[in-house]
């Protein structure tokens, strides 16, 4: 029975209504043989971030360091340093609760260890704002040599999760707890530190990660019915951040949004912002969560109720356009 489920994995990756966490698991087991070298660290939540497949599928393989995230991560840079490619999987804000060990022990040792972290942002929904990491990617981008990443369906999650694999050096990566829509198909490239142009325009750029890439790509259409050419960028990767990508935006379009389910403070758009004030400054909008904690609810209940809803993204635009053509 388990041969059975471990050979329907490659088909089970990019599947309609996929979570990115589970995404994550099967890529595991797809890529086991491949990466040799890797082994699969928990605290207690395979289950919920995915890893149970590769617990079930290479249990030799697999670490269990119950409730002690921080152990966790001071051991990963530990095997890391022996030749292993460990990945530690928790929760993004047990991420945090080791934040010291992921400093001392992984980045500034610059250890070949990925840091895989579920349920990030709104995106947790019911769990409520204490389980909810809306500070992470600014956390993990501030640590000189990590690399941070966070993918947008399934299928890119697939790809990114080899690309972290065949990395050498630390990586934060986010995957996701609620259900995500296809945007890729099986053609789709994955490449670190390079951002995609999903579609092009020249009004408005709209720079997206994770869960906020299908809500931009929404956005813009419906900016389309009303005239307004908007291009959109996923820009799955934060640090090191596409420059090139974002100058020749701001060339073509004059003004941008970044989306992230996330603080404005010290993710997407702050990264995106720094690009553009030392190469090319011009009017951003940012969209995310209002340096709030967040609350209880349904993951897209919640993205209306903070404003990262399609239509807060058509109204940044169209703020973002109009001081653009002030200047």
């Amino acid at each position: 029975m388990l041969k059975d489920q471990v050979a329907q994995a490659p088909a089970l990756i990019g599947q309609g209504g996929d979570s990115l966490r589970e995404a994550f698991g099967l890529a595991l087991v797809k890529y086991a043989a491949q990466c040799p070298k890797m082994v699969v660290l928990d605290a207690d939540v395979a289950g919920g971030t995915g890893a149970h497949h590769f617990r079930k599928a290479h249990p030799d393989r697999f670490y269990q360091f119950g409730i002690a995230e921080q152990n966790m991560m001071a051991a990963a840079g530990g095997m890391a340093a022996t030749g292993l490619i460990p990945c530690v999987t928790t929760f993004a804000v047990f991420c945090l609760r080791a934040y010291e060990q992921a400093r001392l022990s992984i980045a500034y040792t610059n250890r070949n260890v990925k840091i895989i972290a579920s349920h990030p942002g709104l995106d947790v929904g019911p769990d409520g704002g204490s389980a909810q990491s809306l500070e992470d990617l600014a956390a993990f981008r501030a640590l000189p040599n990590m690399t941070v990443i966070s993918p947008a369906d399934s299928i890119e999650m697939d790809l990114a999760t080899l690309a972290v694999l065949e990395h050498v050096g630390p990586v934060y990566m986010r995957t996701g707890r609620s259900p995500t829509r296809q945007i890729f198909d099986k053609s789709h490239v994955f490449k670190i530190g390079k951002g995609q142009v999903l579609s092009d325009g020249n009004d408005v750029t709209l720079i997206a990660c994770g869960v906020q890439v299908a809500r931009a790509i929404d956005a813009a259409k419906i900016l389309a019915g009303e005239g307004i050419s908007a291009r959109v960028v996923n820009m799955h990767t934060i640090k090191p951040i596409d420059k090139d990508l974002i100058v020749e935006s701001a060339h073509k379009t004059g003004c941008f949004v970044t989306s992230e389910d996330h603080n404005i403070l010290g993710g997407l758009g702050s990264a995106v912002s720094e690009v553009l004030s030392a190469n090319y400054p011009c009017p951003v909008e940012f969209n995310g969560v209002h340096d709030k904690f967040g609350t209880s609810g349904d993951p897209k209940a919640l993205a209306e109720a903070y404003g990262l809803s399609e239509k807060h993204i058509v109204l940044a635009a169209k703020t973002a356009i109009l001081r653009k053509n002030k200047k």
